[in-house]
């Protein structure tokens, strides 16, 4: 079967008094050519010292897989025993990429990699060991803020333009696959535009090179060395790579690093509704249906009912329940949007003061 994965980690149990996981997450993977380049040594060269290697450990629940013992099966031991395997925790210890955008040593990776780290250790490419602090993560695009303290200035690197990026472009993707840390891969950009169905804000470039588990987080760089993505995701029906992995492209990426280095958090706008796509039909525009409300939710405040058919959002056609949810999460909680409706076949306007979108809402 072929999974859709943040890669799945690499577990490793070690047996004593604390048991351990070894956990690798990894990203993107391999290539094609155009026209024969000379060598990628000289752009490596360039960007490597900005590469990080990311080691977290996390302290979780046992799995309690342990089974009962038969003899204490029915017996006042029982509760005893089972409480026991409820309390007992195990070290988890995972491995990641990332890389430094800012000398002062702020990092962007993965949510996935450090979203529950205990603790963070970044290594440099000279090995250096730093510990580092988690400044924000948002689950929906699964990027991460963390920040360690240097007594130089780091490395950095600088951000590019995804929205320029073509498909059949070259990609460098760099980090720690599989605990190989300092390593890059090469390949050519194989699509745009993504949804892999993972939550509202899909929006991924699909890269052919290599990306296996220990390079989530890691950069995906042009030719001229900047940032153009951030790799996340591989599709693989084994764990490893099959040439076919995906990066958050830099234009959304900037943003959320942005918001999380000045609040440490994301604020989406939310309306408290669950919807549907309506195409297009005789004498009924295209649009988005309001399936139901949030009972004191903003749109039910403002006079947004079940049946009603959302056409535009200020002023901007929406013709789809994802188009939907991105309008409105991109205006502030507390901002205003205008919603065109179309209810019993007449035209309307409805002002709504949209909230704060909760964790996993859908609109």
């Amino acid at each position: 079967m072929i999974v859709i994965a943040r890669p799945s980690p690499v577990w490793r149990r070690v047996r004593g008094p604390l048991f351990a996981l070894i956990l690798l997450l990894g990203a993107p993977g391999l290539a094609a050519a155009r026209v024969a380049l000379d060598s990628f040594a000289p752009l490596v060269k360039q960007v490597m010292p900005a590469v990080v290697n990311i080691a977290v450990t996390e302290t979780v629940a046992s799995d309690s897989t342990v089974p009962l013992p038969p003899e204490l099966r029915g017996t006042p031991f029982e509760r005893e025993f089972r409480n026991r395997l409820r309390n007992r925790r195990e070290q988890v210890i995972g491995a990641g990429s990332g890389f430094i955008i800012d000398p002062s040593g702020v990092i962007v990776t993965n949510t996935h990699v450090v979203g529950h780290a205990d603790r963070i250790i970044v290594v440099l490419t000279d090995g250096t060991q730093l510990p580092a602090k988690l400044i924000g993560v948002d689950e929906l695009t699964d990027i991460a803020v963390i920040q360690v303290s240097a007594t130089r200035l780091l490395p950095f690197v600088a951000w590019g333009d995804s929205r320029q990026v073509e498909v059949g472009d070259w990609i460098l993707a760099a980090g720690n696959p599989f605990g190989l840390g300092g390593s890059v891969t090469a390949g050519i950009v194989s699509a745009r535009g993504r949804d892999l169905g993972a939550g509202p804000f899909d929006d991924y470039l699909q890269l052919d090179a290599p990306i296996n588990p220990g390079n989530s987080g890691g950069p995906a760089f042009n030719m001229d060395g900047q940032v153009v993505g951030v790799n996340t995701a591989i599709v693989t029906p084994t764990g490893g790579s099959v040439g076919i992995g995906f990066a958050v492209p830099s234009e959304i990426v900037i943003r959320i690093v942005a918001e999380l280095r000045d609040k440490g958090r994301i604020d989406r706008g939310w309306l408290g509704v669950s919807v549907q796509d309506v195409a297009a039909s005789r004498g009924h525009p295209a649009g988005v249906a309001i399936a139901t409300l949030e009972r004191n939710g903003p749109a039910a405040r403002a006079g947004v009912r079940p049946g009603d058919l959302v056409t535009a959002v200020n002023g901007d056609p929406v013709d789809s329940s994802l188009g939907l949810i991105r309008a409105v999460a991109a205006v502030p909680p507390g901002g205003k949007v205008r919603l065109a409706i179309v209810r019993q076949r007449r035209e309307t306007e409805i002002s709504v003061i949209v909230g704060r979108r909760p964790t996993e809402q859908p609109g």
